[in-house]
Formats: C-alpha cells, structure tokens, sequence
C-alpha cells in the first residue's frame, strides 16, 4: 500500500521505516531539507537501537523515501498519516497548530479520495476540527472530494521503538466507517498473523486512549517514588517492597523502580495537557495534579541528599554525572531529571563533569554555553577528581564499575545512586558514603 507521513521525529521515522520493513511504500515529508538530504543518505538523526539498518535497507529497496514537498508523495497516496509533534503550550493545553498546518495542506493538495490518520498525541476533538480544517480547503478550491479520517495513536517506547512497532501488543484504531477499519486493519496485517491484535473504537475514545495510557504509567512511577519518600524515613528498602508488589499479577513489576522522575517527550507533557482537557471539562484532576507535583519533586530529591551530606557547602565542588538521557537506549534530553539535577547544582556554584553514551552532542546544545559543565568521554573521566559520582541514568554500562578502582578516581568516596542500580551492603563495605533512593 502506498502511504504518506507528515513528519520525521521518533514517531513518523519509525512508523515509516517499520512499515516499509514489511512491504509497504512508504514516504515520509519534513520541511527541513537538510533533515531530508540526510535520511535520503540513510542517515538517521535520532539515537534508537536498529533504526538506521531498516531506513538505509528500504531505501536501497525503493520501498522508503523522504521529500521536502508534500505535492508528489499525497499524489501517488491512498493513506496519509500525519506524525508531527504536539508540543505543551504556556499553560500546560496541547498546542496543535503544526498538525492544524498539515491538515490545511492535505486540503489544498488532494485530488482523490484520501484516508487521513492521526498518529500524533492530540486533544480529543481534534480530529473533527482537522476535518473542517480540510472542509474548507476544499470549499476554497471550489471542489468536492470524499475523505475519511481515523485516529491510530503510537505506543513506542523510546529505546525499544522499532520492537514495539514490529511486536505490538494492541494497535488501536479509532475508525468512522467500515472502508477505513478494513484499510488499516490490512496496513497492520503482518503484525497480526498470529492474533488479531487490533482494538476497534469511535475517534474520540482513541485519541483519550493515549493520554490514559500514558497518564496510568506516571502515575504508578510517580506513586512508587512517594512511597519511596516514606521509606527511607521509616527504615524501609524500598527495593524489597518493590519486588513483593510486582509479584502480585494486578500490579506488576513494570514501571514501579523508584527513581528520580520520568521524562521524556511523552509522560509530562500528555500529564499537563490531560490536566488541561479535564480544566476545559470543569473538572479538577486531584490525582494527575499529584502525579505531576510528585514527580517534579522527585527530580531534587538526589540533590537535596548532596546538600545534606555536604552541609550545603559545595560551591567549587566538581560532580562526576553519569547519565545525561531521560532513559536508556536514547538519546532524548527532553524533560530529563539530569537537566534539573545539573541547574539545581550550578546554582549552589557547583561544577558537573557528564557523560553518557549517546546524549552528550544534545546536551551540549544545552549547555555549550556554560564553562561550569564539562562533557567527558568516559565515565571514568567523569569522575576523575570529582567530589562524588551522581547515576542519573540506568545505562547497563554503568552496572558494574570497578569500585576499588572508581575509589581511587574519586577525591571522596561518595556516590549518589539515583537509580538504585549498586548494591548498598557491598558500597558501605567498600567504605563508601552511598546513597540511593528509597533504601
């Protein structure tokens, strides 16, 4: 099938790349010519594990191509998918005018029945003002086209994306009538040869679906670094709490390891804009309020602990980061608690040496500008000389250092362990000052 994609980010490469994996031809658009002119080139511009093999493959197949213009590629289209992003406005509401511009577009370009599917995170009722957005583009032209349009929302996780496109455990599409339900049930075919994978539902409920998704997995995150507050004031590991939860079916072990917040492109800004669609609605959200406050809190809890230990005397002091991304396997800053981490201790006069495995060039771009942060690249350069190690980010390559030898890195031996990723009993052993997060 011949699909069209307005957008290039995490969400329109990787559905692009992944359905042109199976067979589909695929064309992905971007204003930015020099974005396109590198993915043309099989270059990818984000970090995500077995992206860039896929994207260079279908494009010597001729099953994947990246245009600057939308005119040839909604021309040859039957579907078009529209992937462009949705950042948060000042107050916490979904700003949707780059997907409002797209639609405008299709308007003013379709010459044939079209199929127009929603993938970004939006508002609910987007969908029917995208319809009379594209309405009256067509009134404009003075000419009568049919369209469909169909809300089919991601659930990629940033770092396994490209598994959980080609692995998903639900494809939900939110359809208006039988002709589009049948065309996207068969785009997603080759997903569902073992079990039928897809969750029918009207437009509106699907695009809910994903805000309360993503609003259910902050909260369990946020819910366990609240537990982990009471915790350490009780005498507590939340660790071993953690672990007996989990093995309860109806809890589970994902997303309830205490932390240092979530972040992300997704969590905190679908927390704000659900808030702001339940504001609209006249209804306060006691719950996702406190997810967010909670959570926002969470990202100082490990400096608030290098203050208490140094007697909020650390002026001068350098910190050892390791981990600059939000998470693992990414390369993504957005919303990352480093990035409070490291203004909150720049602030006291403080120093911070980083590394991370695939986020320093974006966090340069933060904080080029600022002599106070040095980018290292090692983690043992990091700590060299360094005060103490701060863990911000949970990379396996952090798992296992060689601690008689980070002793002798460290001008004193501390490490504050935002991820509880070392084992408490075997550091205070070692003569280690160690702290971590609930324990």
């Amino acid at each position: 099938m011949d699909i069209s994609i307005f957008g290039t980010g995490y969400v329109g490469l990787v559905t692009g790349a992944c359905l042109s994996e199976v067979g589909h031809n695929v064309s992905c658009i971007d204003i930015d010519q020099q974005k396109i002119d590198q993915l043309n080139n099989g270059n990818i511009t984000i970090y995500e594990p077995n992206l860039e093999e896929i994207v260079s493959n279908n494009i010597k197949l001729g099953r994947l191509k990246f245009f600057n213009s939308p005119e040839e590629p909604l021309k040859n289209s039957d579907v078009i998918m529209i992937a462009v992003g949705t950042p948060s406005d000042e107050d916490g509401s979904t700003d949707v005018k780059y997907i409002s511009e797209v639609a405008k577009t299709i308007g003013q370009l379709i010459d044939h029945y079209k199929i127009i599917v929603t993938k970004s995170t939006v508002p609910v009722g987007t969908s029917d003002n995208l319809r009379t957005i594209i309405q009256k583009e067509l009134d404009n032209r003075g000419i009568d086209i049919k369209f469909s349009l169909a809300s089919n929302p991601e659930f990629l996780k940033e770092g396994d994306a490209v598994s959980d496109f080609m692995k998903p455990d639900r494809i939900i599409l939110g359809c208006e009538d039988e002709v589009t339900e049948k065309t996207l049930r068969d785009i997603y075919s080759p997903f569902c040869r073992d079990r039928d994978r897809c969750i029918l539902m009207d437009i509106k409920s699907s695009e809910f679906t994903k805000y309360a998704s993503n609003a259910m997995l902050a909260t369990k995150i946020s819910f366990m670094n609240d537990l982990s507050r009471i915790t350490e004031r009780v005498g507590v590991d939340i660790e071993k709490v953690r672990i007996g939860i989990g093995s309860d079916t109806r809890i589970g072990h994902s997303f309830i390891y205490p932390g240092i917040g979530y972040g992300g492109s997704c969590f905190p800004k679908d927390i704000k804009a659900l808030l702001s669609t339940a504001k609209d609605a006249g209804y306060e959200s006691k719950i996702l309020k406190a997810v967010e406050d909670v959570n926002n809190a969470q990202k100082r809890v490990i400096v608030d602990k290098i203050l208490d230990h140094f007697n909020n005397e650390i002026e001068n002091l350098r910190f050892g980061l390791w981990g600059l991304s939000f998470k693992p396997k990414t390369d993504d800053m957005r919303e990352a608690p480093s990035k409070t981490i490291i203004d909150l201790l720049l602030n006291q006069g403080a120093k911070v040496a980083a590394y991370d495995p695939e986020a320093i060039d974006n966090a340069r771009l933060i904080y080029s500008e600022n002599p106070n942060v040095e980018f290292c690249n090692s983690k043992e350069d990091a700590i060299k000389d360094s005060d103490a190690l701060i863990v911000a980010t949970e990379w396996k390559v952090f798992t296992f250092p060689d601690f008689k030898e980070l002793k002798k890195l460290l001008r004193q031996p501390v490490i504050f362990d935002g991820r509880n990723i070392f084992n408490q009993e075997e550091l205070i052993r070692l003569g280690f000052s160690y702290y971590s997060i609930g324990r």
